[in-house]
């Protein structure tokens, strides 16, 4: 695998979770910034970084960085890809990618114009038990996919000045945790939503605190997705179709699905599929990515992710709600 000079902006908790998984793939993290520098020292001290820069532009500056990771909250990736992308270098960001399908297209079109990779950091894109899924489904397993059942409820601290809870950084439950359940969903659907339904509930702030959704594709596929952020629900998604349905439990990092064929309305039989393991889920982020940048390609999944986009925005305008 061809190693790659990465270089962080943002040293929150997921850019500790990246660092370990930089050192763990390449053996070193390349770069770092943020803009608290006593934060980012105790990072590079902790995550054995080469090289430490006050700010993103001199970050961007340094010629041996290939990769930049976005680690930022949700309103600063889009100034960042942007800004990374006009350096030259390849980016990793994490979800939500943007705060808009607009902002999505244009980064988008740039990494088209620049040659460059551009992905963003869904888990569940990277698992290798959806490689095994979606040959069962190809090979007509579970016969015509006619449903998707997804849900994704965590359990915030009531805390309106939190950044979950913050509308100028683009929190709520469809920008934090909502990607995970709309790339599961729109995996599986044959083609992109033309109809979106959907009720909300509104956190104190003004961002969405739970909703249910409802998409349906050209071909009459159905998504029914239910989010919240004061409400744990378990992480399981379900594909259902005309002769069986599949389960994954902890889907953002699954390693197992549950099949059950129905086929056989008096006999119906289950397997259990697995591959992978959740504590290298953002290993293989940067597995993926690497290979990407190898192969000059990235296997449609910045594809993906604008479907997603689109998806979240559609929903979020039907709820008038801006940032």
């Amino acid at each position: 695998m061809t190693k790659l000079n990465w270089g962080l902006i943002g040293t929150g908790v997921i850019a500790h979770e990246m660092a370990d998984a930089l050192l763990r793939a390449n053996g070193t993290v390349y770069a770092a910034t943020a803009p608290n520098q006593e934060r980012l020292a105790a990072f590079a001290k902790d995550k054995h970084v080469a090289h430490t820069y006050a700010t993103a532009d001199e970050l961007l500056a340094d010629p041996a960085v290939d990769v930049v990771y976005i680690a930022t909250p949700h309103t600063f990736h889009y100034q960042y890809i942007k800004q990374a992308l006009l350096a030259g270098k390849h980016v990793f960001a994490e979800k939500a990618i943007t705060v808009s399908a607009a902002q999505f297209d244009e980064v988008q079109a740039l990494a088209k114009e620049k040659h460059l990779i551009l992905t963003e950091g869904l888990t569940l894109l990277h698992m290798p038990i959806y490689q095994r899924v979606h040959q069962l489904i190809a090979d007509g397993g579970i016969g015509e996919v006619k449903m998707v059942q997804v849900n994704f409820g965590s359990l915030k601290d009531y805390d309106p000045t939190n950044r979950f809870f913050n509308k100028s950084l683009a929190g709520g439950a469809l920008y934090d945790i909502g990607g995970y359940a709309t790339a599961f969903a729109r995996q599986f659907l044959s083609s992109q939503p033309n109809v979106s339904l959907s009720s909300v509930k509104f956190f104190e702030t003004g961002v969405d605190e739970m909703s249910g959704i409802i998409l349906k594709t050209p071909e009459q596929q159905m998504a029914v997705m239910a989010l919240s952020m004061r409400a744990k629900q378990p992480k399981r998604g379900v594909i259902s179709g005309t002769k069986g349905y599949i389960e994954i439990e902890n889907y953002p990092r699954a390693t197992a699905a549950k099949v059950t064929y129905t086929a056989d309305a008096h006999a119906t039989t289950e397997e259990t599929l697995t591959a992978g393991d959740a504590n290298d889920a953002l290993v293989y982020e940067v597995r993926d990515m690497q290979r990407y940048v190898a192969a000059g390609h990235d296997d449609g999944q910045l594809a993906m992710s604008g479907d997603v986009s689109h998806i979240m925005d559609s929903v979020r305008n039907g709820w008038g709600l801006e940032f």
